[in-house]
């Protein structure tokens, strides 16, 4: 039987990817490319600070001389798609040596402009020639010093050329995360010249559409995905930032997700300065941002102890971070990961407990493994995950490998007292087909420092015999032996330190698993508590402590 949802999104889809290779069919003409020039600027109304840069990328002070750098060499063709896109971004600018680069500099923007002058698919992609604005307008102090007047004109022509080209398809890009990029771009363009401020009138209505259809209440991403909440407090802070460089006035509404933003980023930073691995995040480096932010005098207003589905249990050197959200909304569910109540914890600033992170840039096999519910530190039944995706190739190209049914998250409990801090969930995922739900306990005991785990299967109706597998992924680098009476694990963190993980009367596994948080694959060990249900409730009960 067919299902009628999904082949209204297949041929949506077809719809989709045609309309795609028209456009770039027909950005390629001379006709269109003539159509990007227009008014060339007659000059900067202001010279942005580069170090604004700083809030998107990593800025290093004369990193390398490009002036000892072949210029025709420079451009050639790179094997690597990424390595290409990198490159045409520019956003390397940031690590020339400003005061011997220029004339080197020109001439390969100069060799640039010969090659790309014109539309070309990978070369103009919107997110790559975003970022070619942003960091040309940002660095234009050093790219135009001493420049030639035809070199000069040709610069600015190209740079308007560009933008023309944004504006033109910021209406048909579904992208929220190009859009941002997309809108950005366009909001310095508008600051910088006069003749095109209209371009900052356009980026800031959109950006406030984006703003109230991306973000939840706590100004959170819809995706529920960490990255994304970096990603764009990056390029909303960036926006700030240049509107105040213009000595112009910052709309209300930006100034209240930034600060939104901000404090959901502080509150789940986990102690090791990243995220939690829920919801297609990997490991990301954060010290660069959090100087940045703190060098722009931001501080955290409250602290919170859920932050849009995220669960956050903190006492001393104790961090419990908890995915006690519903999978998000079609259309926001590109990288989402069936961990439903997964969790990761850490010890005196080091990761134990962890998700395997999303599959990213590695494989299609690889990012569908790490999508799945036995990819999380939680439980499975029948080995079977939680969600269901997303099969048709045709309709992933365009949506991603979204979901294709859903769950509710209930019972959410939090309590704090002078003896422990505790969290309480429970979620419906495995009721439909298994008749079951999962409630999790887990807390902090304030007075041992241990943490504890209460796992229940609670039949909902008469249930057929179930195998169920309760996974606890160790951070790569963590060794694990059973102990002898085989109701423990000894994880080793040093030579003279170690932590025990217990369980009783239920059978425990050590096996090999993966992690993909690094954008690569890491061998990692899984401790999985395993058994039957038969026709009635289980109770798991498991802790973590220090080895004394």
């Amino acid at each position: 039987m067919f299902n009628l949802k999904s082949i209204y999104y297949y041929f949506l889809s077809i719809q989709i990817i045609l309309l795609k290779y028209i456009k770039k069919i027909y950005f390629s003409t001379n006709y269109y490319n003539k159509s990007l020039l227009s008014k060339t600027p007659q000059q900067f109304y202001f010279h942005p600070n580069p170090f604004l840069l700083s809030s998107i990328t990593h800025y290093k002070k004369n990193s390398f001389k490009i002036s000892e750098i072949d210029p025709n060499v420079f451009w050639l063709k790179q094997k690597n798609l990424e390595g290409e896109k990198e490159r045409n971004s520019f956003l390397w600018l940031n690590l020339v040596d400003r005061k011997i680069d220029g004339k080197a500099l020109q001439k390969i923007i100069n060799i640039w402009m010969q090659k790309y002058s014109k539309y070309k698919n990978n070369i103009w992609d919107s997110s790559v020639l975003s970022k070619r604005i942003i960091s040309w307008m940002l660095n234009v102090d050093i790219i135009l010093n001493n420049g030639i007047f035809e070199f000069k004109k040709k610069f600015l022509n190209s740079l308007i050329s560009q933008s023309n080209h944004l504006k033109n398809n910021i209406k048909f890009e579904k992208d929220y995360s190009k859009k941002i990029e997309i809108l950005t771009a366009l909001l310095l363009s508008g600051l910088v010249f006069k003749e095109y401020e209209n371009n900052y009138n356009i980026a800031i209505k959109e950006l406030e559409k984006l703003v109230k259809d991306y973000f939840d209440q706590d100004g959170f991403p819809l995706t529920r995905n960490p990255n994304d909440l970096i990603f764009f407090s990056k390029y909303l802070v960036l926006c700030r930032e240049c509107i105040k460089d213009a000595q112009q006035y910052v709309p209300e509404f930006l100034e209240n997700i930034i600060e939104k933003n901000l404090s959901c980023v502080r509150n789940i930073l986990t102690p090791n300065n990243q995220v939690p691995l829920f919801n297609g995040a990997t490991e990301e480096n954060l010290d660069q941002f959090n100087k940045f932010i703190d060098d722009l005098g931001f501080k955290v207003k409250e602290k919170k102890n859920i932050v849009s589905g995220i669960q956050i249990l903190k006492f001393k050197n104790n961090s419990v971070f908890i995915d006690i959200g519903r999978p998000p909304k079609k259309g926001f569910s590109r990288r989402y990961q069936s961990g439903p109540l997964s969790f990761e914890y850490y010890l005196d600033g080091r990761k134990i407990i962890t998700n395997c992170g999303f599959g990213s840039n590695i494989s299609a096999k690889a990012e569908l493994l790490s999508r799945l519910t036995s990819a999380q530190s939680t439980l499975t039944l029948n080995d079977t995950s939680v969600t269901k995706f997303e099969r048709s190739r045709v309709v992933n190209k365009v949506f991603g490998n979204s979901i294709k049914n859903t769950f509710k998250v209930s019972e959410l409990s939090f309590s704090q007292d002078r003896n422990q801090i505790k969290s309480i969930a429970s979620h419906n995922g495995y009721e439909g087909n298994f008749g079951c739900l999962f409630r999790r306990t887990i807390s902090i005991d304030k007075s041992l420092n241990d943490l504890s785990g209460c796992d229940e299967l609670i039949k909902k109706r008469d249930i057929k015999p179930l195998s169920y597998s309760l996974r606890f992924h160790l951070y790569p680098g963590l060794a694990a032996v059973k102990t002898m009476g085989g109701n423990s694990v000894l994880i080793q963190l040093s030579k003279n330190k170690s932590l025990l993980f217990i369980i009783k009367d239920e059978s425990i596994l050590l096996e090999k698993s993966i992690f993909l948080g690094r954008n690569k694959i890491l061998d990692n060990t899984c401790i999985t508590v395993t058994g039957n249900l038969v026709n009635k409730n289980k109770i798991i009960h498991w802790k973590i402590k220090k080895n004394v």
